[in-house]
């Protein structure tokens, strides 16, 4: 039986119960095995294993609030993930000269676009004549 070009339709009352009860297990699981250790100022949950396994470090991970994206986790935080520190660095211990920590924005509409792209008019400075364009047959 040839589908065609469409996808086959889905049941979204089942899937999203699905979800439901996934999310459920998850949690659950997150609950027994894991501790709570803080939240950062983007609403990131992180957690780290109640008993680690013989022999090796104690697991460490976060639940993004929002979608999931690795470069939502601030520096502070990023560094007791990866066991480069034992606690989570203080966020207000910040220098006056250290921006506060933003997500990647590239393909969002807060990305950088440099003068003369197509969604900010399309023009740019003209060159300034030290550019000589190579064409093929020369």
């Amino acid at each position: 039986m040839d589908e065609g070009p469409h996808p086959p339709k889905v049941d979204r009352r089942r899937r999203d119960r699905y979800i439901g009860r996934m999310n459920l297990i998850h949690r659950l699981i997150i609950t027994f095995r894991g501790r709570p250790i803080g939240r950062d100022g983007l609403g990131n949950q992180y957690f780290e294993e109640r008993h680690p396994r013989p022999g090796q470090r104690a697991r460490r991970w976060v639940i993004y609030q929002g979608d999931d994206d690795a470069s939502r986790v601030p520096p502070e935080w990023h560094a007791w993930l990866h066991h480069l520190t034992d606690a989570p660095l203080a966020e207000t211990a910040r220098r006056p000269w250290q921006k506060p920590h933003e997500p990647n924005h590239t393909g969002t509409l807060a990305g950088y676009r440099p003068p003369g792209h197509d969604y900010l008019g399309g023009a740019r400075a003209p060159a300034s004549g030290d550019y000589e364009a190579w064409n093929p047959g020369s």
